[in-house]
């Protein structure tokens, strides 16, 4: 779970996710407690939370909710960041529980050290399941650079499965230093299938070609999702620093205009304001995106009356919170500049995006009551294009 929730657990107690964690989920009023508390070490930093968690690898899976928690124990694992974790994290690659060697593998990665040759032939063996499977494994081994799997991981850059194909041909560039093989994933870029589109982002993240940094930020999908494969090509170390040469595209990318996005021009419709909250509640974001365009499109007063609309009906949905904060600023409209000073101060993790849309509306609306809030966000926030967003909004707004 990304560290951006992080606030839905604060009021659990260390010491009570201790108990919960290994706790018998028969004798629990709520056994949904438990995998909450597998959430909430993950967070923590003692010694006692982490060898709960290693110990809680072991909770008996013949009963759903163990079976649930010991994949959140596995997940939170990796955020933890510890390599003593690491024989509890290769002994769940022997589980029968897909979701939960999916998680290991991936907190395996996370961690990031160096393996044994046997662990290598573990991770290499955990190749042989389902697809979401087989999937984390070439992950992976891209991020941990193994050569290890070089053979076996080529043979599925044909798989029929694009899933799969996407991510061995992302190991071939980052591991085997054969860019040329990306074109594909670029293609996949603007697939008609939304799930396609996300992963080829991932997968291009991955591959380390900052190359195609320009064709990954018009891929329509979350700003999210891009902004994090994006900021893993230009700032690997996760510094928060972004060299001059790319600036400029993580600004177009984090500004987010819709009209800039390779978008298939039959998600713009042009039926007035039914098909507009139609589409922004669409779950393609391809649509939502149509939507957005088709909103800036509308003559003011129209876009006027929309908003008002689409606010009074569905504010509180974080993907249309944030679509129509983004069109505020984009469209300069001063007379919703309320919905911007909203958004910037909402502190629930979900609308984090809406906070990224809103700073970039202050500087499009000339907010300069809000640069108090606009400089204590940039200081505490955790998330990189918040933060980055806040920071480039301050030097332009001075």
């Amino acid at each position: 779970m990304s560290e951006r929730f992080d606030v839905l657990f604060e009021g659990l107690e260390e010491k009570s996710a201790l108990q919960l964690v290994l706790a018998n989920p028969e004798e629990l009023s709520n056994p949904v407690d438990k995998y909450m508390a597998a959430t909430r070490l993950g967070a923590s930093t003692t010694e006692a939370s982490l060898n709960v968690l290693i110990e809680a690898v072991g909770l008996d899976p013949e009963n759903l909710f163990n079976r649930i928690t010991r994949r959140k124990v596995l997940e939170a694992l990796g955020r933890r960041k510890d390599q003593r974790a690491l024989p509890a994290l290769f002994q769940a690659l022997s589980f029968d529980d897909e979701p939960a060697v999916v998680n290991a593998v991936d907190s395996i990665a996370q961690i990031a050290a160096p393996l044994e040759k046997e662990q290598c032939q573990q991770l290499l063996h955990a190749l042989h399941g389902g697809d979401n499977q087989k999937r984390s494994v070439i992950q992976c081994h891209t991020r941990l650079g193994l050569s290890s799997g070089s053979q076996a991981i080529g043979t599925l850059e044909s798989d029929d499965n694009p899933l799969i194909a996407g991510a061995a041909l992302a190991y071939a560039a980052r591991v085997n230093h054969e860019q040329h093989k990306l074109n594909p994933l670029v293609a996949q870029l603007t697939d008609a299938m939304a799930g396609r589109r996300r992963s080829a982002v991932i997968d291009l993240g991955d591959a380390g070609d900052v190359s195609r940094l320009d064709d990954l930020i018009r891929s329509p999908v979350s700003m999210p999702l891009r902004a994090k494969s994006a900021f893993q090509l230009v700032d690997p170390e996760k510094t928060g620093d972004v060299p001059e040469a790319y600036a400029p595209s993580i600004k177009r990318l984090l500004q987010d205009d819709p009209r800039l996005l390779a978008l298939d021009p039959s998600w713009i419709s042009a039926d007035g304001a039914e098909s507009i909250e139609k589409n922004l509640q669409h779950r393609d974001e391809g649509r939502q995106y149509g939507g957005a365009v088709q909103l800036l499109q509308l003559p003011e007063q129209q876009q006027l009356a929309a908003i008002d609309a689409i606010h009074s009906k569905f504010w509180s949905d974080y993907g249309a919170n944030y679509l129509i904060t983004s069109v505020v600023g984009l469209a300069r409209l001063q007379q919703r500049s309320d919905l911007v000073r909203t958004a910037l101060a909402e502190t629930l993790p979900q609308y984090a995006k809406s906070r990224v849309a809103a700073a970039w509306a202050c500087l499009s609306l000339k907010l300069i009551d809000q640069v108090s809030l606009l400089q204590e966000i940039q200081r505490s926030s955790r998330w990189i294009p918040l933060k980055w967003s806040c920071e480039q909004v301050l030097k332009e707004l001075s």
